[in-house]
């Protein structure tokens, strides 16, 4: 029963494999389909040689380039104070901020003026007394002439026993008495250089303190140095002031300045290169300061701008940056200003300085975004095809990158970041793009 099965079923199964034997030998083989190229759609540049000026930023807060502490250097009491001598307010140069009272001063000028006043009578006096008593010096001297001639006619007497020995002790007595005026008087004489020496010192003295007493006088005016805005104000009318106490404290107004913190070896760069070891030698950097120009922005608003100038670096690094602290310094920053739409230049503003240096070298450049992965850089080849290459970079900065070898000039060069960047694929400048 069960092979009577088997063999009723052997026909389909046999038909069934006929028939796929036939599909199997008459189907067509599979279509071949051609590779398809893949391409792209760009933006490129041709690669050029450019100047490159080396710019560099640092941020900053400003202050003013010189500040005036006015200190009392006597004492007193304040008489007089401007009226504009308040915080905020502008004094120019020559103007007197302040008047400590004079009385005493004045007093001391005068004291001194007629102390050398009586030292000059002294002085006269002295000259008159030398004129005199070289006047009867003379004449002494002429008189002791006379005496010591008739002592010898006496003696010669006496010797030929005409006139008696009385007579001679007379005549030496009178010789001994002009003698001893004439020595006198020359002792006088002798003692007067001594004492103009004692009265041209004295003299040299009261000069002094009469010229400490006039500049102790001039002191008791407060006089404004340079043109200034007031900071703060320590004293008020009819205060009572010590020798070095403080008074007033202001800003210069026609210049200020800014410290920033700049990168030592963008600082190199700035001055084209300088060697390291030269860095902070003032004679090695004065030349190339000229040669750099600096702005000032404001950073809470960029469109306000000031022309400034590099004029040397503090003597020693940032300790804690090891950056170069440059100094910029802006003449007139009150120049233009219209507050609130235009904002003079005042101490602690915060603001980003733009130096740009002279061009020190010439390079390739390329913007930054056509830099891939580090160095790689994405080319159009003379077939239009994709390149990749890696190249030397010099430094970035303002969004280009100097390349120092790797695209030559003239190649064309791709700006967009292409997903995948398979190497061979075709690219289609946008412009050529129809």
């Amino acid at each position: 029963m069960k092979i009577s099965r088997v063999f009723r079923l052997l026909p389909p199964v046999a038909v069934g494999v006929a028939i796929a034997v036939w599909l199997v030998s008459t189907a067509e083989p599979p279509a071949r389909k051609d590779e398809h190229v893949r391409s792209v759609v760009a933006h490129t540049i041709l690669a050029d040689v450019t100047p490159v000026h080396t710019v560099v930023r640092g941020y900053g807060n400003v202050r003013a380039a010189r500040t005036w502490e006015a200190i009392s250097e006597i004492s007193g009491t304040i008489t007089w104070r401007n009226p504009e001598l308040d915080t905020g307010n502008v004094l120019r140069a020559g103007s007197d901020a302040l008047k400590i009272d004079p009385t005493a001063y004045e007093l001391a000028v005068a004291q001194a003026q007629a102390d050398l006043a009586a030292l000059e009578a002294d002085i006269a006096q002295l000259d008159t007394d030398e004129a005199n008593t070289g006047r009867l010096l003379a004449l002494e001297q002429s008189r002791l002439g006379l005496s010591k001639t008739e002592l010898a006619r006496i003696r010669d007497l006496v010797d030929r026993g005409v006139t008696s020995q009385s007579a001679l002790d007379g005549q030496e007595r009178a010789t001994l008495q002009v003698r001893r005026v004439v020595a006198e008087l020359q002792n006088t004489l002798g003692l007067l250089p001594s004492r103009r020496n004692r009265l041209d010192a004295q003299m040299a003295r009261t000069k002094a303190v009469l010229a400490r007493a006039v500049r102790d006088l001039g002191k008791t005016d407060i006089v404004v140095p340079f043109d200034l805005r007031v900071g703060s104000v320590h004293v008020e009318r009819h205060q009572f002031v010590v020798a070095g106490q403080p008074l007033v404290s202001a800003d210069d107004i026609r210049q200020a300045e800014i410290i920033a913190q700049i990168p030592v070896m963008s600082f190199r760069r700035l001055l084209g290169g300088a060697r390291q070891s030269a860095l902070l030698a003032p004679e090695a950097l004065s030349i190339d300061f000229a040669e750099i120009s600096a702005e000032v922005r404001l950073v809470s608003d960029l469109s306000q701008t000031w022309s400034g100038r590099l004029v040397r670096v503090e003597s020693a690094l940032d300790p804690q940056a090891r950056s170069v602290p440059a100094v910029v310094t802006v003449d007139d920053p009150y120049a233009s200003a219209n507050p609130p739409l235009r904002l003079p230049l005042v101490p602690n503003m915060y603001v980003e300085l733009v130096l740009t240096g002279p061009v020190i070298s010439e390079n390739v450049t390329i913007p930054e975004s056509a830099v891939h992965e580090g160095n790689l850089v994405y080319l159009r080849d003379a077939d239009g095809r994709l390149e990749l290459r890696e190249v030397s970079l010099v430094w970035r900065q303002n969004g280009q990158a100097v390349i120092a070898s790797g695209v030559e000039p003239g190649e064309e060069v791709i700006l967009d970041d292409l997903v995948p960047a398979i190497p061979g694929m075709i690219v289609t400048p946008v412009e050529d793009e129809e």
